[in-house]
């Protein structure tokens, strides 16, 4: 098995230079330590990410550093960014929005984006950020399940995307745009964010926030129904800071660039709350990918600990390291990646292009925070997902006829990904689906869904899911979700949805469909397909292919068989499924 030795110079530079001794002596009850709490008592995410800094000496440190597309720039300090959610946490206070409302964010990555969370959750609100490239039908499900008081957006997208589907949203109260294009009427219904704050006051005192007090709505994906709303606390800031520290070997000063969007739980938990929660700067890039750009940012920002993607490694390796190596990074001191499996030949390109491996971790929006890596000070083993964190306990686990579950019996045999339950950020309920929350649990036990195995050294390596979700561009997607999209094409009769391995983005989604009497399967309606469903559910979550059939395989129940239809897709035996499993 191929390793990746860390030098002993590296290994006592890294923050947790001594695994086996850190886990030994590991608590939350220590790491909740390392955090302020609240004045009064308490323990508030916002606090802890911003006012404690902005009060002290760090309180003129960068704590954003904002990238237009345009070539604008933005400097944000840890004192300003304090009074600027604390503004925001007043306009809220001032619309009369009830502590534990849900205030939604639909927005690209722009500075009112991040200052908005960090107040809502001063404010005491629910936050939920929801990813700009939805289409009108995410967004609807995902606002009306969590019954959104509030949105804060831009005028562009509310016009194409809110605008549309207001009618569909009895919940929601005040909708708050910022202005970002150049129609000089506001859109019906709406309020300007920047007059609001500029009107509120810069001062907020957080009120009693309990550890327990839900703070985060992050949506997941289900393979049926509708998306799962994982509830998290605001305790949660316990993990986020020290899973920061250990995972990615961040410190406070340090200027760290974590390229996931916020609308998605990296780009939150990881790309606004644990790097603040550490005093480090955050750069932030509103652009979309783009490989030369990336390399400028790395070099010229200074970034020192880079959080990204394995999709967007293989975007930039198509381009080949002699890309990377036209500049030096003399600043960058560890890169991470995660969202799904990062391959071997990614961990070696990273050595090759930055002089520094690709190190891969492990999570899920349910965890909250990152329970496995392979950390700064250790061995890399290619292809492997790493060793859990200090306070984290993993195993792997095989299910029980009566209901129960029992330890693999050997090393390298797979089973279920099983972590001890009592981790801080670990999500507290599913919304409104309890029972779907409990059935993730047998004992003391929380069972990922995914599948892996642990070698003789502890390090444990990702096999598959144990459901048919799609992980694509690191964006977890439901099948049903997109079938039910489809199925309201009146041309379509039934609809089944699969993930297509793809070298690239790791899987694209693909629809067969086959079509009610009347309507001819020809190029036209492929396309018309197409561009219904982009419509419908946003360029990430929609299908890049479609495929009309005659009929679709079903179960003798009547359920559409998506693994034969990947089977059949794959050109693999109809009854061999063993290789179909490849999204984390």
């Amino acid at each position: 098995m191929e390793i990746l030795r860390k030098s002993h110079r590296e290994a006592q530079a890294a923050v947790l230079h001594d695994y086996p001794s850190v886990c030994a002596g590991f608590s939350w009850e220590t790491a909740r330590g390392w955090l302020d709490g609240l004045p009064g008592g308490g323990l508030n995410i916002a606090h802890e990410a911003v006012d404690r800094h902005a009060a002290g000496a760090a309180g003129e440190r960068i704590a954003i550093r904002w990238l237009g597309k345009s070539g604008t720039r933005r400097e944000i300090r840890y004192r300003e960014l304090a009074e600027l959610s604390s503004r925001f946490a007043n306009v809220l206070e001032t619309l009369g929005v009830a502590r534990g409302a849900g205030v939604y964010l639909l927005a690209g990555r722009i500075p009112e984006l991040y200052l908005a969370v960090l107040g809502a959750l001063k404010q005491g609100a629910v936050v939920t950020p929801l990813f700009s490239a939805f289409g009108p039908d995410p967004i609807a499900t995902r606002m009306t399940l969590g019954e959104g008081r509030v949105l804060v957006t831009t005028t562009s997208l509310y016009r194409r995307k809110v605008a549309p589907i207001r009618d569909r949203l009895p919940s929601l109260e005040h909708v708050l745009v910022i202005r970002d294009d150049d129609v000089e009427v506001l859109p019906e219904g709406t309020r300007e964010l920047g007059p609001l704050l500029e009107a509120a006051s810069p001062d907020y005192v957080i009120p009693a926030t309990a550890p327990e007090t839900p703070a985060l709505l992050h949506f997941t994906s289900g393979t049926t129904g509708t998306p799962k709303g994982a509830l998290h606390v605001h305790q949660a800031v316990v993990a986020h800071h020290s899973t920061a520290r250990f995972a990615l070997d961040l410190r406070a000063g340090d200027i760290f660039w974590c390229t996931a969007d916020p609308g998605w739980v990296t780009g939150t938990s990881y790309g606004i709350i644990a790097p603040l929660s550490l005093g480090a700067t955050l750069v932030i890039d509103e652009a979309e990918f783009e490989a030369e750009r990336w390399y400028r940012i790395l070099d010229e920002e200074a970034v020192s600990v880079w959080y990204t993607a394995p999709t967007a490694v293989r975007m930039m390796m198509k381009g080949g390291s002699e890309r990377a190596r036209t500049r030096a990074y003399p600043s960058l001191r560890f890169i991470a990646s995660v969202g799904e499996p990062l391959n071997p030949q990614a961990v070696h390109w990273g050595v090759e292009a930055f002089g520094l491996p690709i190190h891969d971790n492990w999570w899920q929006t349910e965890t909250g925070g990152i329970m496995i890596a392979n950390f700064a000070s250790m061995d890399i083993r290619p292809g492997a997902m790493g060793k859990p964190l200090p306070g984290i306990e993993a195993a792997v686990l095989r299910r029980l006829p009566d209901g129960g579950v029992e330890r693999v019996a050997h090393h390298d045999e797979e089973g279920e990904l099983a972590l001890r339950v009592g981790w801080p950020s670990m999500f507290r309920t599913y919304l409104h689906e309890e029972e779907r929350y409990r059935r993730c649990f047998v004992g003391d036990w929380y069972l990922t869904g995914d599948l892996a195995r642990r070698d003789p050294e502890g390090y444990f390596w990702f096999v598959g899911r144990a459901d048919d979700m799609i992980k694509s561009a690191g964006h977890l997607i439901g099948p049903f979700e997109v079938e039910s999209a489809l199925m309201e094409h009146p041309a379509v009769a039934e609809v089944g949805v699969i993930g297509k391995p793809d070298p690239v983005i790791g899987e694209i989604v693909k629809a067969f469909v086959s079509l009610k009497p009347g309507h001819a399967p020809d190029e036209a309606l492929r396309r018309e397909l197409l561009g219904f469903a982009r419509q419908r559910l946003g360029p990430a979550v929609a299908p890049k292919e479609i495929e009309i059939q005659t009929s679709l395989p079903r179960t003798r129940s009547g359920k559409i068989m998506r693994r034969l239809l990947k089977a059949r897709e794959l050109g693999l035996p109809e009854g061999d499924t063993s290789t179909l499993e490849t999204s984390r």
